[in-house]
């Protein structure tokens, strides 16, 4: 089956004008173009725009998915190099979960601190509580935050 430019981007959720800037970044080798010009997609170039749109939200540079593309470009004598760029990505999106882990309790210590201070109708109390009087699931997050 074709797609425009607008279906496939309805497909992936995302708007047309992602899709041509991925085209202007020379991410869409593969696309293809009518006899008048409008760019084409077939269900197999669904797959491989997946592939881009999850590296982008990684947070990977555009150069370094043009380079991941090429390789695939390149067939199977690459496969190494593309299970390498997706390991280290792997490790990288890590990282990222680990520190966004880490925000998410620091914020839900906060959200506990001023429920707790709005309860009391002051800051006073949650500051005062000693470390046992807490929920425990807050305890290190209370004395990371006081380092």
């Amino acid at each position: 089956m074709l797609y425009t430019i607008g279906d496939m981007a309805k497909l992936l959720s995302i708007a047309p004008s992602t899709l041509r800037y991925y085209d202007k970044e020379g991410l869409l080798p593969f696309m293809e173009r009518s006899e008048s010009g409008i760019r084409v997609f077939h269900d197999s170039d669904l797959e491989f725009l997946k592939i881009i749109h999850c590296l982008k939200a990684t947070g990977m540079q555009i150069k370094d998915i043009r380079e991941f593309i090429l390789l695939v470009m390149k067939g199977d004598e690459t496969i190494d190099a593309r299970l390498e760029l997706f390991q280290k990505r792997k490790a990288e999106v890590e990282k990222q979960i680990a520190q966004l882990e880490q925000t998410l309790d620091t914020i839900n210590f906060k959200c506990w601190y001023y429920e707790t201070a709005k309860a009391a109708g002051t800051t006073a109390v949650p500051d005062n509580m000693a470390d046992d009087e807490l929920p425990s699931h807050l305890r290190e997050t209370r004395a990371r935050l006081r380092r």
